[in-house]
Formats: C-alpha cells, structure tokens, sequence
C-alpha cells in the first residue's frame, strides 16, 4: 500500500544512512602480520629476517627488493627504511615439533622457553645481538623484568650509568636489555616509539666520506704515479747524458788496413797489364781531364769507378 494518503513517510524512509566502511576481519590481519612476509606476501620461510621496527620478511624477497626497487609495488612503503641487508637481522626461530601440514592455521614457530606459539596471541621479541627469538614473558622469567641493583653500576668520577649486560638464554650472547631487545610487530604506538629511535640512531652514525678500500686504492695510485714520474726524469736524463766513446778492437782494424791494401795492389796490378788504348778510355774522378780534340769533343768520355 501507498500514495494513498494514508501513510506518513518519516526520515527513516527519505534519508539513506552512509553504509559503514568494511573492517577488516582483526583475525586476518593477525594471521598475516605473523604467518606472511610483510613484503612478498608469501608464506614465511626461513631464512627469515626482521627490522629496526619489528616486521618480518622472508630473506629472498627482501634482496630481490633492495636489487630492483620496483620489484614490489609498494616496497617503498613498507620497508623503503631498509637500506641494506645490514639494517636487518636474521632471525634464530625454534620449529614447531612436529610441523604443521601446509596452509593450516597452526604456527610453524614456538618460543623455546615456554613453547608459546608465534602467532600474534602472545608478545614476542628478539635480541638483535644474536637474533635468537623468544616470547616476551618467556625472557622475562627467565632474565627478570627489571634490572637489579647488582645489573647497574655509578661511575662516580663521571655520573654515568654503566648497565652490565645480560646473557641470551640460548645461545649465550650478551646483549643489552635496554637497547637490543626487539619488539617483533609491535603496536602502531610501540612502531613510532622504535622508529624515533632508529632516526635518532641513524643521525648519530658518522657520515662515511671513502671507504677504506678505495682510500687505499687511492694511495697506490698516487705512489705508481711518482714512481712512473721518476722513472721518466731519469730516462730523459739518460737521454741527454753524452755517448761512450766507440771502442775499436786492435786486431780488427789491423785486418781491415790489410785487406784493403791488398786490394789496391790488386788494382795497381791490374792496371799495369792494360794497353795504352784501354787505359785512355778509362780515367779517374780524381784525375784532371785531358784537353779534348776534334776527335773526343762531345762524346762520351767513359770513367772509371
């Protein structure tokens, strides 16, 4: 029934509420927050690897990551703080016994104190000195809460506070409860407090002009450059320095002033038996030329070698 004039239509009816906005089902966004790579997506597999913030990425995708930028569309915005594999920490996860069967909601990881599963219902964190994970009450217990009067010790002289520093119930590694304990996933508050403390960190690191590598390589170069400076002036001094005197062997210029006086008595012989004929067609550069007659003018006048 209607526009019969019976019925008043009220706001309800005239005015349509905005629909509300989907939320995302909290369960999901847990499960992917401690079962997936931040970045890839994918499945977490060891090696697995994890920020001065406290996410969790798989090792492979993160270097495809770092070596093309745009392999993830947005990896810039969320892990564009990493600038190389030393801003991470590989991770030390203690297996679930026995696995879990594929794709099941079953955590791979346990904390090896308490055997508390990793998988967002429990606060979990990680020494970033060895990288060995554990549940937040786990290390508790077994470290204490909070620092004894015998972990902190005064300097007098300077009125600094030294802090001793723990031992990781793993594997041994000291470690400093205060700065080297990580938070894995924290709270969006908790993440803003841990990056203020990564910018803070980043600030204080000293700016790196060369390494030392290329200063040494820089050093060598300039020592092959004198040196081959060095050896260019002693070679143009060389060059200019006057030649040794020729050195002649006696018994070979004696040999020599032989053989060539044989020749020329070769020669003399060989002229004394020509004719007076042959002898006028041939005559010596050195010899003066004989006045021409009317017979010899314009011809050719042999000479003698």
């Amino acid at each position: 029934m209607g526009n019969d004039g019976g019925s008043i239509p009220d706001r309800r009816d005239l005015v349509k509420n905005k629909p509300k906005a989907e939320q995302a089902d909290k369960a999901n966004q847990i499960r992917a927050l401690w079962f997936f790579c931040a970045l890839s997506k994918r499945a977490l597999q060891e090696p697995v690897v994890s920020c001065a913030l406290g996410k969790l990425y798989n090792k492979d995708a993160l270097i495809e990551y770092l070596l093309d930028k745009s392999a993830y569309g947005d990896g810039e915005e969320i892990c564009g703080h990493i600038r190389s594999l030393k801003d991470v920490k590989t991770l030390k996860l203690t297996p679930r016994s026995p696995p879990p069967s594929p794709g099941s909601d079953v955590a791979k990881f346990v904390c090896p104190l308490n055997l508390k599963e990793m998988n967002g219902a429990y606060p979990f964190v990680y020494i970033h000195t060895c990288g060995c994970v554990f549940s937040q009450s786990g290390l508790r217990t077994v470290i204490g809460s909070t620092p004894t009067s015998k972990s902190l010790s005064n300097d007098e002289d300077s009125g600094v506070v030294n802090e001793q520093l723990d031992v990781c119930p793993q594997c041994a590694t000291k470690f400093s409860r205060t700065t080297d304990v990580i938070t894995v996933n924290p709270s969006k508050e908790e993440e803003e407090r841990m990056q203020t403390v990564m910018e803070l960190r980043r600030s204080r690191e000293p700016v790196k002009s060369k390494s030392k590598k290329r200063k040494a390589n820089a050093e060598g170069a300039v020592e092959d450059k004198s040196a081959v400076a060095k050896k260019m002036k002693e070679s143009t001094n060389n060059s200019h320095s006057p030649s040794p005197a020729l050195v002649i062997n006696p018994a070979v210029a004696a040999g020599s002033k032989a053989l060539a006086s044989s020749l020329l008595a070769e020669e003399a012989k060989r002229k004394a038996g020509m004719s007076d004929a042959v002898k006028s067609l041939y005559r010596s550069k050195f010899d003066k030329p004989k006045k021409e007659t009317f017979t010899t003018m314009g011809t050719f006048t042999r000479v003698s070698p």
